[in-house]
């Protein structure tokens, strides 16, 4: 814990309400993640999360939004080492926002909130165009990710996607999206969140333009009816 604080300049008190965030998911009953006891989850959650604030856009923004949050990472580690933002969970399950809830408490992260409902809602009303970041772990393709994300990025705003190995096919389809939606591609980020770790990739897109008004579509339809080239 104390080398992840070094390497990306945590404040001081992070490490410990780092740790206290460990605790309370491994205290957890039935976590929404299969990786919960300390040991595993300082490099499969906190390390892997963390790497994202090697994109200055991200480590800079005042306001991030974590699509489809689950058991609450990457938002929480970011919100911890982030005090200064405001860091929205954004997870349509309510039982994992119970769980992000008790987790966010345990380690003091006033600075994040869980919004329990689906991205493509939270983009027609409050979430409209209101964040600098976004933030997806694990959950979507990145064509995908690129419709739920663009609605709620502000002009300038970057979506980072946490992804493995590289795939071409999934590249060109997410570029393709981005280009449909007032995005574009900007960086892909070879990182290494811990020693050994292989195949871990940040995809950065940019907010270039406006999104059309016919975004967001309805619920489920993103996931289902991919934008096409």
């Amino acid at each position: 814990m104390a080398a992840l604080a070094r390497r990306y300049r945590l404040p001081p008190a992070a490490a410990r309400r780092l740790e206290l965030l460990l605790d309370g998911l491994a205290a957890e009953p039935d976590p929404p993640t299969t990786v919960s006891e300390p040991k595993r989850a300082v490099e499969t959650h906190l390390a892997d999360s963390l790497s994202g604030l090697e994109i200055d856009r991200l480590r800079s923004a005042p306001r991030i939004v974590d699509l489809g949050a689950g058991a609450g990472f990457p938002g929480l580690p970011l919100a911890v080492a982030l005090p200064n933002a405001r860091v929205d969970l954004v997870e349509a399950g309510r039982r994992k926002c119970e769980v992000i809830e008790r987790l966010g408490g345990a380690a003091e992260a006033a600075n994040a909130r869980v919004v329990t409902t689906r991205v493509e809602i939270w983009a027609l009303g409050e979430g409209a165009a209101a964040y600098a970041a976004a933030t997806a772990r694990a959950l979507a393709p990145l064509s995908v990710l690129c419709e739920y994300a663009a609605p709620l990025l502000e002009p300038g705003g970057a979506l980072v996607c946490w992804k493995g190995a590289r795939d071409a096919e999934e590249e060109s389809a997410g570029a393709a999206a981005a280009s449909q939606l007032g995005l574009r591609p900007a960086e892909v980020r070879r990182v290494e969140p811990f020693p050994g770790a292989r195949s871990r990739h940040l995809h950065v897109f940019v907010k270039a333009g406006p999104t059309p008004a016919r975004f967001p579509r309805r619920p489920g339809i993103a996931a289902k009816r991919p934008l096409a080239r």
